[in-house]
């Protein structure tokens, strides 16, 4: 399932980003421009470590992990987190705990787009991205 994602992806469309980021408690300032960015994502693997980055206009991330086993990481907001990526059937579910917070991510392969879902609570984010 990794292997298909492998690559680089282009934002195409966002759904309910900014509610998502709401939930999350971003700023509405950071919300706004968060809802401009078109970011490009960098799926690549060396040997068992996958690492995600994330490039955009207001922003860049990386993470770098093992399958199943529990990384930290610094979100995009700045906060803190302890997250395990796992397959899920045919996803990559990223769990992000913080603060008695949770999120998830979902990332998976949809007629050859990958589609990320991300879902704090009961508020649920769709981006869309097209291979590059």
């Amino acid at each position: 399932m990794v292997d298909q994602l492998q690559g680089t992806w282009k934002s195409m469309s966002c759904e309910n980003f900014e509610e998502y980021m709401e939930e999350l408690g971003i700023g509405r300032l950071s919300r706004k421009l968060g809802c401009l960015a078109k970011p490009t994502v960098i799926i690549s693997t060396n040997g068992d470590v996958t690492t995600i980055k994330t490039k955009s206009i207001f922003k860049n991330s990386e993470i770098s992990f093992k399958l199943g086993e529990e990384f930290e990481e610094t979100a995009p907001d700045g906060h803190k987190t302890k997250g395990t990526v796992t397959l899920n059937n045919d996803s990559l579910m990223q769990v992000q705990d913080w603060d008695g917070k949770e999120t998830t991510i979902m990332r998976k392969l949809v007629d050859g787009k990958m589609v990320v879902k991300s879902t704090v609570n009961n508020v649920t984010c769709t981006r869309t991205y097209e291979r590059v």
